[in-house]
This record gives structure tokens, C-alpha cells and sequence, in this order.
């Protein structure tokens, strides 16, 4: 597999890849942080430009998105929306045929899927989805490099999640059920995900021989998991029940140092942050020996540098 096979592609979910080609990916981002740890200078895509909406906030995507731009030798251009015109009704096939014209590819971090969606059908350029509430792909793609790097291998590993039924969820169902792990979401009853990743992750399971369960047991979860994934009881922009019945309901679904010995003794610890401890996990798991969530993160940088190299042209 080369490069070709991906330039001018977009990246809307996992699910628009096959598995053969989510692995090249997650190659190309250890052959970009091998270079970027050893000073290698690597701007293989100069003069080339990247636009940025952020209808979200937040901290890793934009940063670990601009950092890998600069590395990569691109100008990105962060496009305020409350300066957009579309703040003031603009269609969305308007700005995006006109951001076309100016920029080689856009990330966004949005709400709804279909906006990204949109974009993409007015754009001949490559839409990355930076997050909506239904995918998280580049989150998903810094999990399978963490959890390549730290366990060998993703096939026949058990992951426990434990956290909102969410975008980054939805995401890590589809990445784990690609590659042959099995995957348990522990959650209250009524939190549950959306059928186009649910049927998505159960076909992928047939292919790989996987599991997907979702469960209200976090005991079942977490029994022998060698990854251990806890994430925020109230995502960002999540629907239906207010914060404080969150807070209530997913109560019993905490990660903390009793609960993890149902774990295999050498899991690791992984959440996509921003984490709030004292709910989703206590502070002893996030700052322990098993967690990897720093270097997590830090992998963001690099599996996004990997899709920009290979979709921009």
C-alpha cells in the first residue's frame, strides 16, 4: 500500500477505511513519530495550506493539528465561527466551495455529522473530521497507535470502556472490532449508541472474529481488560439528560484503584481527556504506572500528521 491510494480522500469516520488501510495509517503516524523524536526534519507537504473550524472548543485537536501542520511544512488558518459568514446564514455549500479554492484541506470540529458531511460533498478537497458528536476517527487513531505501542498488537487484547455511550466511544468500538479486539462498553442503562456505529462495529466483529458488548456491568467490562478506558460522564454537547443525572447515574461506572483489580495486573490506563477527576477516575489511576494517557494524547500529534501526509496532495 502507498500514498496514492489515499490523496484526496476524506476522513468522516473509520468506517470509510478498511482495515488494511486504518493499519497503513497508524504505520505511517510510528514511521512520523520515530522521525519527529529524533529531530528528522520531515515538511513533506510545503506551501500547502490547511483550513481549521472550530465550533467546539478545545485543546488537543487544535493544537496537536496545528503542531503537525507546521511540521509538515503547511500553513493552517483557524477560522473563528463567530466570524465565518455562515454565523450569519451563509449555506454551507457556499463556504465551503469557496474555502476550496484557497486551502488543500479543512478540519472541523463541529455538532451534527452531516455538517461534516455536506462539506465534504461541496468539497473536491479532503474533510477530516476533527469531531462531531457521532465520530471521534482521530481520536480512535491515536488509541490503536497507544495501545499498539504498549501491548504489540491489537488482536485478541480485551478493552473495557467506561464513560459516556459518545462520539469517542462510538469510534473506539469500530477500531477495536477492525482489528480483532474485543471491546466492552459499561454504561447505565438508556446510554446507549447510535445503530450506524453499533451495526458497524458488530459487522467488523464478524469479519475479525471480535467481540462487542455493551453492558451494564462494569465488573464484566473490566474482568481480565487489558486496557482499561474511562472517559467523561457529560461529553460536550451530549443529549438529552442534564449533567447532574449524568453525574448520578454513571456514579457506579468509576475507575478507581479497586475497581481495576478486576484487570489484568500489567493493563494499561487510557482516557482522551479533558478528564475530570474525582468522577470518571480518581486521581491515583490517571497519575499511576498504568496510565498512558499523556502519551495518548501526544499520539494525537502524530496519527493526524499520518492522515494530512497521506490525503493532502
Amino acid at each position: 500500500m502507498d500514498r496514492s491510494a489515499f490523496v484526496g480522500r476524506d476522513l468522516l469516520t473509520l468506517l470509510d477505511f478498511t482495515t488494511d488501510e486504518v493499519a497503513y495509517i497508524v504505520d505511517v503516524a510510528a514511521w512520523l513519530k520515530r522521525e519527529t523524536q529524533l529531530r528528522v526534519p520531515h515538511a513533506h507537504l510545503p506551501g500547502r495550506t490547511a483550513a481549521m473550524v472550530f465550533e467546539k472548543a478545545s485543546t488537543r485537536t487544535r493544537t496537536s493539528f496545528q503542531a503537525a501542520c507546521a511540521q509538515l511544512g503547511m500553513q493552517s488558518f483557524y477560522m473563528r465561527p463567530d466570524e465565518m459568514q455562515l454565523s450569519r446564514g451563509e449555506p454551507i455549500k457556499d463556504t465551503a466551495r469557496v474555502i476550496d479554492r484557497y486551502c488543500d484541506v479543512l478540519f472541523i470540529r463541529t455538532f451534527g455529522q452531516a455538517k461534516v458531511e455536506e462539506f465534504a460533498r461541496y468539497m473536491e478537497h479532503p474533510v477530516i473530521n476533527a469531531l462531531t458528536d457521532e465520530f471521534h476517527p482521530c481520536q480512535a487513531l491515536a488509541d490503536l497507535l497507544t495501545i499498539k505501542e504498549r501491548k504489540g498488537r491489537w488482536k485478541g487484547l480485551k478493552v473495557a470502556y467506561a464513560g459516556d455511550v459518545w462520539n469517542v466511544c462510538q469510534s473506539l468500538m469500530i477500531a477495536c472490532a477492525m482489528f480483532g479486539a474485543d471491546v466492552y462498553v459499561a454504561r447505565p442503562a438508556g446510554y446507549d449508541p447510535i445503530p450506524r456505529a453499533w451495526e458497524g462495529a458488530k459487522r467488523l466483529a464478524a469479519d475479525s472474529g471480535s467481540r462487542v458488548v455493551v453492558t451494564q456491568s462494569l465488573e464484566e467490562a473490566l474482568e481480565g481488560a487489558d486496557v482499561v478506558y474511562a472517559n467523561t460522564w457529560h461529553s460536550m454537547g451530549g443529549p438529552e439528560k442534564s449533567k447532574e443525572q449524568r453525574l448520578t447515574d454513571f456514579q457506579p461506572y468509576q475507575i478507581n484503584e479497586q475497581s481495576v483489580k478486576r484487570a489484568k495486573p500489567d493493563y494499561i490506563f487510557m482516557h482522551c481527556l479533558p478528564g475530570y477527576r474525582g468522577e470518571e477516575m480518581t486521581d491515583e489511576i490517571i497519575e499511576g504506572p498504568h496510565s498512558v494517557v499523556f502519551d495518548e494524547a501526544e499520539n494525537r500529534m502524530h496519527t493526524e500528521k499520518a492522515v494530512l501526509y497521506l490525503v493532502v496532495a
